[in-house]
C-alpha cells in the first residue's frame, strides 16, 4: 500500500505518431505502462469512463475508444464532448498496467474540484478514511458511498490514493458522485466538523455500543481505519463515540470496503428514520 505521491512521473516525451484513423504511442524503454503528469486524471472501462462523459464537471482532455466501445457510447447516448480518437484495444493496453481491463476505453481529464471542508460538513452524512491506502478498497467505498448517497470523502492529502486510474475503476464511476476532500491534519478537521455541529463517529472493534444501537443524527460522519491497524489513537480521541459492528457469523470481521458499506446502511436508515419522526410531529 502506498501513500499518495506528491506527483506522479511526467508524460514521457516521445511524441505520438500518426497511424491512419488512431494514434499510437511507442511504449517507453524500461516503463511499462504509461505515466501522466499530476494534472491529469485517467479515466478507463466503461462505468468510469460514461459516468464521467455524463458529468458536466468534467474537464475532458482526450477520449481514446475502440469500434466496439464507441458503438455502445452511441446506443446508449452517452455524450461526447469531442470525437473520440478511435483505436484498437492494444493502444490502450500500452498506456495502462497489463491487468488493467479497460473495455476499449480510456479519458485523460482534469481532476475534480474538492470541496471545502466546510462545504463537506453541510452534507448530512460525510465519510471519513483514516489513512486507508489500497486503491482498489478505497474504489469500491466510493462506489458504495455514491450508492448510499454520501455528500463527501474527507481524508488527509498524503496517505490517501490519488483519484485516478486503479482507484477509478474500482469506483465503477462513484468518482463523479462523491468529492474528496482533502485536509492536511484530520484530527483537526474532525474538531472543526464537531464544532460545525456533525456528530463523528469512529468505526472501531472495541467500540463501546454496536452501531446499530448507537443513536445517530444528521448530519453523521463515520470515521474508518486502514485494515490492521484501524483508527489512529488521536483520531479516536477526537471521535465523539466509537461504535462497532456486530456479526452473528463464524467470521466476526470484515474488510474496509465491506464494512463501510454496512455501516453507510445503518447509518443512511437512522438518518431517515428521524427524518420520518421529525416529518410526523
Amino acid at each position: 500500500m502506498n501513500e499518495r505521491p506528491p506527483h506522479t512521473p511526467k508524460r514521457p516525451s516521445r511524441p505520438f505518431r500518426s497511424g491512419g484513423a488512431s494514434q499510437r504511442r511507442e511504449r517507453p524503454a524500461g516503463r511499462p505502462f504509461g505515466e501522466w503528469p499530476e494534472d491529469v486524471a485517467i479515466l478507463y472501462g466503461w462505468h468510469s469512463v460514461a459516468e464521467a462523459l455524463r458529468n458536466p464537471r468534467r474537464k475532458l482532455r482526450r477520449l481514446m475508444a475502440t469500434e466496439n466501445a464507441m458503438k455502445r457510447l452511441v446506443e446508449e447516448a452517452v455524450p461526447l464532448p469531442f470525437q473520440p480518437e478511435i483505436v484498437r484495444p492494444s493502444e490502450i493496453d500500452r498506456l495502462l498496467e497489463p491487468d488493467a481491463v479497460h473495455q476499449g476505453l480510456l479519458v485523460e481529464c482534469d481532476p475534480l474540484r474538492s470541496p471545502s471542508l466546510a462545504e463537506a460538513a453541510e452534507n448530512d452524512l460525510i465519510l471519513v478514511l483514516d489513512q486507508i491506502t489500497d486503491p482498489h478498497n478505497v474504489g469500491a467505498i466510493v462506489r458504495s458511498a455514491a450508492a448510499l448517497k454520501v455528500g463527501a470523502i474527507v481524508t488527509t492529502a498524503r496517505h490517501s490514493p490519488a483519484a485516478t486510474g486503479v482507484l477509478a475503476k474500482a469506483a465503477s464511476g462513484g468518482l463523479e458522485h462523491v468529492p474528496f476532500c482533502f485536509v492536511g491534519n484530520l484530527a483537526r478537521a474532525l474538531e472543526e466538523m464537531k464544532n460545525s455541529g456533525v456528530q463523528v463517529v469512529g468505526l472501531d472493534s472495541e467500540g463501546s455500543a454496536d452501531l446499530v444501537d448507537t443513536p445517530l443524527r444528521a448530519p453523521v460522519a463515520l470515521v474508518l481505519g486502514a485494515e490492521g491497524k484501524g483508527l489512529r489513537q488521536l483520531t479516536r480521541q477526537t471521535c465523539d463515540t466509537l461504535a462497532r459492528i456486530d456479526l452473528p457469523g463464524a467470521i466476526v470481521s470484515l474488510n474496509v470496503s465491506n464494512a463501510a458499506v454496512l455501516a453507510l446502511h445503518i447509518a443512511r436508515r437512522a438518518i431517515a428514520s428521524k427524518t420520518a419522526e421529525t416529518t410526523s410531529k
